[in-house]
């Protein structure tokens, strides 16, 4: 089933409290889908009996070093969601491996209630305990309303912004904000603070906003403002959409944690790649890679190669661009990457009654409160085809191992794949063939990289609380992304 998202109005519309309605906001397959009893108990598993648990598995661990990070308060990057994968290798070692860590990540409208008597769910989770104390810590004298913006998944956007009505007890604009509009209902007043255009074509300044813009926002929202916006743009150029300086926030992270035996599981990347040097990278990692557009997102800009054809057909492409990412390909035992320290691949769903695997990811999504970096909610996606033994001539690797459900239309706009939606419910839980250690690791590999991808935006940020675009140039000298950026 394909549902396309509600084509959305061309200036900012108000959203009154008590407008919530649950039908509106989840994906009709959840919304009235029971949680499966591992994952409620995941949910509600204390951080000390985890702790434990986790350095039981890995003794080389320290206890104290993983409370530190479990209990870290992010300055930045206050709301996380991490797609991982179920790997092993041959010796049968299996692993949660980091692919991505989003800013602004999707996942509400897929996650079944865990309890029925409070029918918003999560949203009003994220925008009690982090978005409200966001609003709270500081309080700059700015005036004005608050405003939700978003440039796709209007289903979960529309429910933030319902629900920020109801906790907040007032009217809330909620904001359409695209790349491709040329006359957007968004701008910066004199005093750099942002203002959002009515359906009455007037103007109101907003004092904070929430964000769900995704489709790099850098290029529109301005990194100096007055209205503070959640998350921050510098999360975004930190890791949390660009994955070129994610890849050195994680290696930044795995030097100082190591001796603490503690390390971010992520492929084998090689960063600041030319296009022209692609095809020597790929060589060297057996003929089978992924290479990624660093700065592109829901699925968009990620090739897998795995023969001749798809390496031609990615370098027949041309790129806004210059620099990319190669990373270890993880397919099947007989296609994946050849690195250092061997081959990972796919452990897979359960194999269906005709003895078919398919790949599938996990979304784990964070955020950040005054008890530490707590879970969210949990959901995966399968891939669109069965993960095959042996690679036929001419097979499309991506519909074997591309497992994002957006699906970007001529016009911008995206529709969703949801037939390919694993939920974390009775039901389809166990298709997954993953169990509670695996949710464990999830979680705290997908806190890893979020304090990883946290301080590097601290270090991009000085003291006055200024951008620091030397020092980000010095990490991430793409002079096509340099340009996009709106201070």
């Amino acid at each position: 089933m394909i549902l396309s998202e509600v084509l959305p109005p061309k200036a900012a519309k108000l959203v009154h409290p008590g407008e919530f309605e649950a039908h509106r906001h989840w994906y009709p397959k959840a919304l009235n889908a029971t949680i499966h009893p591992m994952v409620l108990f995941f949910l509600n598993l204390s951080r000390e009996r985890m702790i434990n648990r986790y350095c039981h598995l890995h003794p080389v661990v320290k206890a104290e070093a993983l409370a530190e990070l479990l209990n870290y308060k992010c300055k930045h990057f206050l709301w996380a969601g991490a797609d991982l994968l179920n790997v092993t290798s041959a010796s049968a070692r299996r692993q949660m491996v980091i692919i991505e860590n989003n800013s602004c990540p999707s996942g509400q409208k897929s996650m079944p209630l865990t309890d029925d008597h409070k029918e918003q769910g999560g949203y009003r989770m994220l925008i009690e305990r982090t978005f409200k104390p966001f609003l709270q810590k500081k309080r700059t004298g700015v005036q004005g309303a608050l405003a939700v913006l978003y440039d796709k998944n209007y289903m979960e956007a529309s429910g933030y912004a319902a629900v920020i009505a109801d906790v907040m007890k007032e009217d809330v604009f909620f904001v359409p904000f695209f790349n491709e509009d040329t006359n957007p209902p968004v701008r910066y007043n004199a005093d750099a603070q942002m203002e959002v255009l009515d359906e009455n074509g007037e103007w109101h300044p907003i004092r904070a906003a929430f964000r769900y813009v995704t489709q790099r926002p850098w290029n529109r929202l301005h990194l100096h403002t007055k209205t503070r916006i959640f998350n921050p743009v510098v999360a975004c150029l930190a890791g949390g959409r660009n994955k070129m300086v994610a890849a050195k926030a994680y290696e930044q992270f795995n030097a100082e944690w190591e001796d603490k035996g503690i390390r971010i599981n992520i492929p084998q990347t090689i960063w600041d790649v030319s296009k022209e040097a692609i095809p020597q990278k790929v060589a060297e990692m057996g003929g089978q890679a992924v290479v990624k557009v660093p700065y592109s997102n829901a699925g968009q800009g990620v090739y897998t190669i795995v023969n001749q054809g798809e390496l031609d057909a990615f370098m027949a492409e041309d790129f806004p661009y210059d620099r990319f990412i190669v990373q270890s390909l993880i397919g099947n035992y007989n296609w994946s990457s050849t690195t250092s320290s061997g081959k990972l691949y796919h452990v897979g769903t359960i194999p269906t009654a005709n003895g078919k695997t398919y790949v599938a990811d996990l979304r784990m999504m964070v955020s950040s409160t005054e008890e530490g970096i707590l879970p969210l909610c949990v959901y995966a996606r399968r891939a669109r085809k069965p993960l095959e033994d042996i690679l036929e001539d001419g097979c499309e690797s991506w519909d074997m191992l591309g497992t994002n459900l957006s699906i970007k239309n001529p016009d911008g706009t995206f529709d969703s794949d949801t037939n390919r939606l694993v939920l974390m419910d009775r039901r389809d839980f166990n298709k997954l063939g993953i169990g509670l250690d695996d949710l464990i690791e999830a979680y705290i590999q997908t806190v890893f990289s979020t304090v990883a991808i946290d301080k590097m935006a601290q270090n991009l940020v000085n003291p006055q609380g200024r951008f620091r675009m030397k020092y980000f140039k010095s990490i991430n000298n793409d002079p096509s992304l340099l340009e996009e950026i709106a201070l």
